[in-house]
């Protein structure tokens, strides 16, 4: 055997194929496992169902059925938003769903994640809390707090909380009223825990004056010019953050000279629409009826149930831990 032969053994392996049936090997190995890979297909991408909105409050109705369409009637109204879709759907910039042109979408940005740990009989339970703020750059803001098990679980729920927890702010000028409101319309002054904010309305092009943290905030409530002052231990991000916004909730709780004249008071939503109302909430129910009836639909439907039994557990086994006594007949 000569000494090429050799070399052509040990490089093609304990088979010591020859030089062609080892490409052939290599070509076949590309197309899948032998003849098999010839006959496979690339799999369809599957379409997910878009989950839709079938709202369960009456203002959530009256906003899908179009009969509200901006978010400053709920503030007019001191109408509760306990739906999160509500505030999606005025805010969405989606022509063909019929929303009002010119929206801008909300913007939103994690501020603080941190863990939290509880001392229980079983040890330590770790938790991770996580603070979400939201805006449209346009004159709202909201803050949000959410803990849970796992960081993405956290921001989700602080996502939600912040937009039920919307507020409009109000801007105003410094000096001449030229162009668009860029500044605090007066000094206002918001607390929580030993953290004090003070905002001080500024001329035009100064900036926000202040942290971080104010900066970011006031950036998405759409203040351009401000300065700032603060108090207190403001290395305590979430007080740091709900007393910036505690500030700025507190500018339309301030009745200036501008604010004096009559207004004449609209009919309130609910009894102006309250026929239409009715027939919307017919329709949802069927939708939701229909949407029920579907098999995927009911996957998600158990495991929401599901879900929700695991909380209660977890529930009633911390409060065991903590000796409220709570009864389970004996099972848990």
């Amino acid at each position: 055997m000569c000494i090429r032969d050799r070399y052509q053994r040990r490089v093609h392996g304990i088979l010591r194929l020859p030089m062609e049936q080892k490409e052939e090997k290599k070509e076949e190995q590309k197309r899948g496992f032998g003849a098999r890979g010839q006959q496979r297909r690339p799999q369809e991408k599957r379409e997910r169902e878009e989950e839709v909105w079938i709202p369960i409050t009456k203002l959530g109705r009256l906003v899908k059925g179009g009969l509200i369409d901006s978010v400053e009637e709920l503030y007019k109204f001191s109408l509760a938003i306990k739906e999160p879709q509500i505030v999606d759907y005025l805010f969405m910039k989606d022509k063909k769903a019929g929303h009002k042109e010119g929206n801008v979408g909300l913007k939103d940005e994690v501020m603080k994640i941190m863990p939290v740990q509880k001392q229980t009989a079983a040890g330590q339970r770790t938790r991770f809390k996580a603070v979400v703020i939201t805006g449209d750059e346009n004159g709202h803001i909201g803050v949000g707090v959410k803990l849970a098990k796992e960081v993405q679980f956290a921001i989700k729920g602080a996502l939600l909380v912040a937009k039920l927890n919307l507020v409009p702010v109000r801007r105003g000028y410094w000096g001449a009223k030229l162009g668009m409101p860029h500044t605090i319309a007066q000094k206002v002054t918001g607390k929580c825990g030993s953290v004090s904010v003070r905002l001080i309305p500024a001329p035009r092009g100064t900036g926000i004056v202040g942290a971080p943290v104010t900066k970011k905030i006031l950036q998405l409530a759409g203040v351009m010019d401000c300065y700032t002052a603060s108090m207190g231990k403001t290395r305590t991000v979430e007080n740091f953050i709900k007393a910036t916004y505690d500030a700025l909730h507190r500018s339309y709780k301030i009745l200036t000279p501008d604010l004096w004249k009559e207004w004449a008071v609209p009919e309130h939503p609910y009894s102006k629409f309250a026929e239409k109302a009715d027939e919307l909430k017919a329709t949802f129910q069927k939708e939701k009826e229909a949407a029920e009836a579907r098999p995927h639909t009911q996957l998600l439907i158990m495991n929401k149930i599901t879900q929700y039994i695991h909380i209660c557990l977890l529930y009633t086994s911390d409060a065991a831990d903590e000796g409220l006594g709570v009864d389970l007949g004996g099972r848990r």
